[in-house]
């Protein structure tokens, strides 16, 4: 069984799953570990759609394809990226889709292909099971505690997959169309969603599941002081 510190230095996102699905049994458990997540004020602020229904996750995938086809670039609740990117934030990002593309072969002016990876986040990567993360737009108007916790909550869903052997890739592509996705669960008006968490057994021999993107040495994000 490995470490904490093993299970956090060896999760990676993947983006290619079997067709395999996953126990209701086991999400339960994941869910349950994952709500000991702390949050200001024991908030709990996450509200979770836990899908693992083919129809709904492919009606989900078709609706937000079909705005992207219409020219649409975003339906969201929150702005998940920066409206001005600045480096070193743009170096990283352009860096490590360079590094995927690169990995999978994909010319850059291969704009077919490179659409069809897009669209592949909206496929759940052939994933049977989407935890869609929701909150009360009450508790982000104005603040963004609630966000931070969400964001713990979200580690701790894919810490506690890995226990199970099942691997995670979190999503900011469906952040981007959050309303969207909100309509077709016909979720209450309350209710904001922040991400997706795609969940399932990686297809080990997948070659896009061999990426690594790089990370900022410690000694470039960290400040000691004695």
């Amino acid at each position: 069984m490995p470490t904490i510190l093993e299970a956090i230095t060896t999760r990676s996102s993947k983006r290619a799953y079997l067709s395999k699905p996953i126990s209701r049994e086991i999400q339960e458990k994941i869910l349950n570990a994952a709500n000991m997540t702390p949050s200001g004020a024991n908030m709990q602020p996450w509200i979770v759609y836990a899908i693992s229904n083919e129809d709904v996750l492919t009606n989900i995938g078709d609706a937000i394809i079909q705005k992207m086809n219409d020219g649409v670039a975003h339906d969201q609740f929150i702005q998940y990226y920066p409206i001005k990117w600045s480096n070193p934030y743009k170096k990283r990002r352009l860096e490590t889709g360079i590094g995927l593309y690169t990995l999978m072969e994909v010319d850059r002016k291969d704009t077919q292909t490179r659409t069809k990876m897009w669209h592949d986040n909206f496929r759940w990567f052939g994933a049977k099971t989407v935890f869609f993360v929701f909150t009360d737009k009450a508790l982000i108007d104005g603040a963004q505690g609630a966000l931070i916790d969400c964001g713990a909550y979200m580690q701790s869903i894919m810490l506690a997959a890995g226990e199970f052997g099942i691997d995670s890739c979190p999503q900011g592509s469906t952040t981007e169309y959050g309303k969207v996705v909100a309509d077709i669960l016909n979720a209450p008006e309350h209710l904001a969603l922040l991400y997706s968490v795609v969940l399932g057994y990686a297809d080990e021999t997948a070659k896009i599941n061999t990426y690594q993107p790089k990370r900022v040495e410690m000694e470039d994000i960290v400040t000691f002081i004695e």
